[in-house]
């Protein structure tokens, strides 16, 4: 228990939903696939996804993995750190496509996602943000890899979409130049992407005012009282 519990907490007060001018700029999203082959199935499925979200109006940035020192063996510091860090913050919605290994995501899909945290600073790399998950699969179909997508979109506190997409063996659904072959697994494709582009327009000039928290709120005020020094970061004096 924090030493700001005294027993008697600070009034809640109705937050303001009023929204701010609309954003015009086209929707950003950040891409991150769980493979480094050559022909990666992962990669594939999430280039058919940026192929749909670019139709659609939307911006599409990539990062790719192959360069990424394994998690805690360099400094924050490290240039493709730095640079998958910038792309987070950048985006205002993205797309993970993992392959399912041993029943689970990629270590290479993992990996990524350890290098974003929180919170930098006051900056947050992902909370916010939409999310699409998806997941490609050598033999049968299986949803092991987008449910540990899920989990770890809700615990970066992000807004997950309901739809997704699993591609079991997805070695027989592209054609030799890359692009998924017309069926009902990409008809689900389109789906996704479509429902993404529209949360992402919908949630994206409320991203602060939908995960902002009574409890952060509070603990702000508590560090703002203790030191003088310290701005009111968004506390007002009346109710949190």
């Amino acid at each position: 228990m924090a030493a700001y519990h005294t027993g008697s907490p600070p009034p809640l007060t109705v937050p303001p939903l009023a929204p701010p001018p609309p954003s015009t700029h086209p929707p950003r999203f950040l891409f991150l696939y769980g493979s480094l082959r050559a022909r990666s199935y992962s990669r594939l499925l999430a280039e058919e996804g940026a192929r749909l979200l670019e139709g659609l109006g939307a911006e599409v940035r990539w990062y790719h993995p192959h360069a990424l020192p394994l998690y805690g063996a360099v400094p924050d510091s490290h240039p493709e750190v730095a640079a998958l860090r910038e792309l987070s913050l950048w985006s205002e919605g993205q797309v993970w496509s993992s392959p399912e290994q041993h029943g689970a995501i990629t270590a290479v899909m993992k990996n990524q996602l350890d290098w974003l945290p929180l919170s930098i600073g006051a900056l947050r790399p992902t909370q916010g943000r939409t999310l699409a998950v998806m997941q490609v699969s050598g033999g049968s179909q299986s949803f092991n890899t987008v449910n540990t997508l899920r989990l770890l979109g809700r615990w970066m506190r992000m807004i997950t979409i309901p739809n997704q997409s699993s591609v079991p063996k997805a070695w027989q659904e592209f054609h030799e130049d890359g692009r998924m072959k017309d069926s009902d697994l990409r008809d689900r494709l389109v789906d996704v992407m479509e429902e993404l582009y529209r949360f992402t327009l919908l949630t994206r000039d409320l991203r602060e005012q939908l995960v902002d928290r009574y409890s952060e709120r509070r603990e702000a005020a508590a560090k703002a009282e203790a030191d003088a020094s310290r701005p009111a970061d968004r506390i007002g004096r009346q109710g949190l």
